[in-house]
C-alpha cells in the first residue's frame, strides 16, 4: 500500500475522541481512520500525569502494529499531559486537541476574555491557559471542571434534565465572568453543546477541538505531503480494551455510518 493511504490513528480515553474522528472522517473522507478507545481504563481526568503517559505509549504502540502515518490524540488530559513525550518518540507526526481548540478562541475573542471547560486533569494543567497567554499575555482565562459531564454523555443522557441542571450548575460562575468565547475542552462536551449554548447565551462563541483538529490535521498532513490519494477508498476500524457492545451502541448513535464489527484488545500487552 502506498504511505500516503496509511490510516491515521486516533485515541481517547474513552467514546469522546468519537467526536474527533466523526470531524476527521467527514472533512478527510479519502483517509483512513484506525481508532482506540481505551474504556477499560477510562477516565483519564482523575490520573496521574505518569500514569497518562504510561497509557498513552501502550496505546501508540499498538496504533503501530497498524502501520499509522499521523496520531491524533483526541483526548484532552492525554493532550495536556503525554503528547510531548509521546511526539519526542515517533517518527512520525503527531497532533493534540489542546492547541487547535485555543487558536481558534483566540482568534475569536473580542473582549480577551475566555473560559475553558473540561476534565478535572485538563483544568488542573492549566495547559490551555499557559498556551493561550503565551500566545497573548493579556487574555483572561477561566476554567472549570465539569467532571459529571463525561458520565452523562456516555449514558447517553444528551437532553435530558438531569444533564440541564448539573450543566446550569457548573456553568453558573463562567456565566458571571464576562467570557465571550468558551472553549468545550473535553471531546464528550461537543455532544452537549446545545446544552451548553443554551445556558451560556448567545454572546458567547462555543469552541469544538474536535472540529479544529480535523482542519490543522488536514493542514499538518498536506505540508508533510502525505494526504491520501483522492480515489483512495478510506477504511474504519475501531478497537477497545473493554465493553466493546456499549461502545458500538454509543458510537452508532453519533457516527455517521453504521459500525458492525468493534475489536477488544488487551492494551496491557504493548
Amino acid at each position: 500500500m502506498k504511505y500516503s493511504n496509511a490510516p491515521i490513528g486516533v485515541f481517547d480515553s474513552g467514546v469522546g475522541g468519537l467526536t474527533v474522528a466523526r470531524e476527521i472522517i467527514r472533512q478527510l473522507p479519502q483517509e483512513s481512520v484506525v481508532y482506540f478507545g481505551d474504556t477499560a481504563r477510562v477516565p483519564y481526568g482523575s490520573k496521574s500525569k505518569d500514569t497518562i503517559i504510561r497509557y498513552s505509549r501502550q496505546i501508540v504502540h499498538f496504533l503501530q502494529t497498524k502501520n499509522v502515518k499521523a496520531i491524533v490524540i483526541a483526548c484532552n488530559t492525554a493532550s495536556a499531559f503525554a503528547l510531548e513525550a509521546v511526539e519526542a518518540e515517533l517518527d512520525i507526526p503527531v497532533i493534540g486537541v489542546v492547541k487547535p481548540g485555543a487558536k481558534t478562541a483566540i482568534e475569536t475573542t473580542k473582549n480577551k476574555r475566555i473560559g475553558i471547560i473540561g476534565t478535572e486533569g485538563t483544568i488542573k494543567s492549566e495547559l490551555y491557559t499557559k498556551y493561550i497567554r503565551g500566545i497573548d499575555p493579556e487574555i483572561e482565562v477561566v476554567g472549570k471542571a465539569c467532571p459529571l459531564f463525561c458520565p452523562l454523555v456516555e449514558e447517553g443522557m444528551l437532553n435530558d434534565p438531569v444533564t440541564d441542571e448539573i450543566a446550569s450548575r457548573y456553568l453558573k460562575d463562567l456565566k458571571e465572568e464576562n467570557i465571550d468565547s468558551l472553549i468545550l475542552g473535553c471531546t464528550h462536551y461537543p455532544l452537549l453543546r446545545s446544552t451548553v449554548g443554551k445556558i451560556m447565551g448567545e454572546g458567547v462563541n462555543l469552541v469544538n477541538p474536535a472540529y479544529e483538529t480535523a482542519v490543522s490535521l488536514g493542514k499538518l498532513l498536506e505540508e508533510k505531503g502525505i494526504c491520501a490519494e483522492a480515489e483512495h477508498q478510506s477504511e474504519y476500524s475501531f478497537y477497545v480494551s473493554d465493553a466493546e457492545e456499549k461502545f458500538k451502541a454509543f458510537a452508532n448513535s453519533i457516527m455517521p455510518f453504521h459500525i458492525e464489527l468493534i475489536e477488544q484488545i488487551n492494551i496491557e500487552e504493548y
